[in-house]
């Protein structure tokens, strides 16, 4: 049995306006990945708020959108990476239209830019990394962005 939606008022209302947030989020969270695997540092770090904090494994955090780009920017040159997010759910209620909170599943896969391509694409290093995003998100200005991710590894395979 499914709930039937709300045809007009306050409530369709609200349902429409999370609905509309949840995908700009969402698209957040996979933009976030394409860009970083597209080693575009700057169009990755625009997706943060100017204030963002940014936490990744084995590493401090990071305060602000321009050290976001710069640590982005310091990725090595010949590391490919493919991020994979294999889904996104929301925690509880965006909270007067402005904030929301998800977790991410992450699978990430890395190659060698130096390895040449072959018929299948360039072979990939053989660890494989399950992990998250768990980003806060809040409506500026610019419209949504990342205000905080945490990222993390939870399994590995060789």
């Amino acid at each position: 049995m499914t709930a039937e939606a709300p045809a007009s008022g306050p409530d369709c209302a609200a349902a429409w306006q999370r609905l509309q947030a949840e995908q700009a989020c969402r698209d957040l969270v996979l933009r976030s990945a394409a860009l970083s695997d597209a080693g575009d540092a700057a169009a990755l770090a625009a997706l943060f708020a100017e204030d963002a904090q940014l936490v990744r494994p084995g590493a401090p955090p990071i305060s602000g959108r321009a050290a976001i780009e710069q640590s982005y920017r310091q990725r090595p040159a010949g590391r490919i990476t493919a991020h994979m997010v294999l889904g996104t759910l929301f925690d509880g209620a965006i909270g007067d239209g402005d904030e929301a909170s998800a977790t991410s599943r992450v699978l990430v896969w890395t190659a060698d830019a130096g390895t040449e391509p072959g018929p299948h694409g360039r072979p990939a290093e053989p660890r494989q990394r399950l992990g998250f995003f768990a980003d806060r998100f809040v409506y500026t200005a610019e419209g949504w962005r990342i205000q905080q991710r945490r990222a993390g590894f939870e399994m590995f395979r060789d």
